[in-house]
């Protein structure tokens, strides 16, 4: 399997010779049906035709180009799958199988930018064209041939959406009051809020977004307010607009308009706030709930439209010419390890063994013996030892593992080639027996008493000489 680099960007294919700007191609028409997600907030299931454009021949060297056309079948529509107030993308992920002399897939995106806002279920413009390509490093053919799937993703642009108090999307229970035409002074927003006193009174709003803001009056006649998400206590679960952060009562009257509370970080999806009011005789407001939706590393897995193959497209058949039969790039051979003590096949001063200039040499065999053997001495019956370190050695970028081998080469000293008989005897290639430390000391004692047998004599001739004088 050789190293065809492929990347994609659309979606299908069947196939109708044609020719452009001289380069002979062929296209694909393929129509796929979308159902879930975004088809299901537009027309239901959604009718797609696709054109995919492939050259159908090549030279080795030159990019396979995938080039595909993306279109509206019907009327059909892909809607937007709920109000967007700054807009959002329309991403495509195709499938293109290739086969033949090199296996692989082909994996098409392409981006359809959608400009806010857009209510929900407003039709979706889809990408115009998409492509990619392939790297082709050698001679072969190659098949290409449509997915059976095609994946059609909306990702919402990060936004801030304030909902007031008067939206219809807002449950009240009863006890709530809506007042309208506020002072512009206090700041509230659009100028209206709701207000109640009732104890357990509360409101619900149901939002999509990563993050939400409770927004109201400071007042110190105000109470606290329990705070709920998606029906669990929230963090922090009570507020109360009375009292500052550590505590101590506010002297603020209808000061509006302030973000009493807010929670981000919640995962892109439908959530829904509820607050109540905890006091009976202590007002509870609602001047507006601000949506928060950061911007997405990828796009909501609810959104996604999957589309399926509804015809039989056939395939692409693309030639490729005009290259050399053996790969750009071999495979190294990793096939032998060498050894803790390996010997090479080589004589040592071979710098490359086995090698021609075009193509890579090969790996050194890890075990043999190298021929001729160095002598330490001229004997032809010396034997020697030798030591071979031999280190495989990969480059970035080399087609190929290049061998590099070391031998270092250790002389043992010559030794006799003749049997071996009494130690020290004559021409038994080995030195004399060496006299041990106690014939040594032997020798000494013997010459002590050979030294204190001669001075007894020269002492006993004196005597004699001595006597004979006093008697003559």
């Amino acid at each position: 399997m050789a190293a065809l680099a492929l990347g994609l960007a659309g979606t299908a294919m069947v196939v109708t010779p044609s020719s452009t700007a001289g380069a002979a191609t062929a296209t694909l028409v393929v129509d796929y049906a979308c159902n879930g997600g975004i088809a299901g907030t537009g027309s239901g299931t959604v009718n797609l035709r696709t054109r995919l454009t492939v050259p159908t021949t090549l030279n080795v060297g030159d990019p396979l180009n995938v080039e595909w056309k993306l279109n509206y079948k019907d009327e059909t529509r892909l809607g937007s799958p709920a109000y967007m107030p700054n807009g959002g993308r329309v991403d495509v992920i195709g499938r293109a199988n290739i086969s033949g002399s090199w296996v692989g897939q082909l994996q098409p995106t392409g981006t359809a930018e959608q400009s806010g806002p857009i209510d929900k279920g407003v039709p979706l413009k889809l990408p115009v064209g998409i492509s990619d390509f392939g790297h082709t490093d050698r001679a072969g053919t190659v098949t290409v041939r449509p997915g059976q799937t095609l994946f059609v993703d909306f990702r919402p642009s990060a936004s801030e959406v304030m909902v007031n108090d008067d939206d219809p999307a807002i449950t009240y229970s009863g006890g709530w009051e809506d007042h309208d035409g506020l002072p512009s002074e206090d700041h509230d927003h659009h100028l209206d809020l709701h207000s109640t006193t009732v104890k357990d009174a509360w409101a619900s709003y149901t939002f999509t977004g990563t993050g939400i803001e409770y927004v109201a009056q400071k007042d110190r006649d105000a109470g606290p307010i329990d705070i709920a998400i998606d029906g669990q206590a929230a963090t922090p679960p009570r507020v109360d607009p009375s009292r500052n952060a550590d505590g101590t009562l506010v002297n603020d009257a209808h000061r509006g308009g302030q973000t009493l509370w807010k929670f981000h970080g919640l995962k892109y999806e439908q959530h829904t706030i509820t607050i109540k009011n905890v006091q009976d005789a202590k007002l509870g407001q609602l001047d507006a709930f601000r949506v928060i939706t950061r911007d997405l590393v990828n796009a909501p897995k609810d959104y996604r439209a999957e589309c399926t193959l509804v015809n039989a497209p056939g395939a692409i058949q693309v030639e490729i010419g005009g290259g050399d039969d053996n790969p750009a790039s071999p495979s190294p051979d990793t096939s032998a390890s060498p050894s803790a003590s390996p010997s090479a096949s080589a004589s040592p001063t071979d710098e490359n063994p086995g090698g021609d200039g075009d193509s890579p040499p090969p790996s050194p065999s890890p075990s043999a013996t190298p021929s001729p053997s160095p002598s330490a001495s001229p004997s032809p019956a010396a034997a020697q030892t030798q030591n071979y370190i031999v280190t495989a050695v990969v480059t970035q970028g080399s087609p190929s593992p290049t061998a590099t081998r070391t031998v270092t080469l250790t002389a043992t000293p010559s030794v006799a080639q003749v049997a071996i008989t009494p130690q020290g005897g004559a021409q038994t290639g080995e030195a004399p027996e060496r006299v041990s430390s106690s014939g040594m000391l032997l020798i000494g004692s013997g010459g002590a008493l050979l030294m204190i047998g001669m001075l007894s004599g020269v002492a006993m001739l004196r005597r004699r000489a001595a006597h004979s004088g006093e008697r003559g």
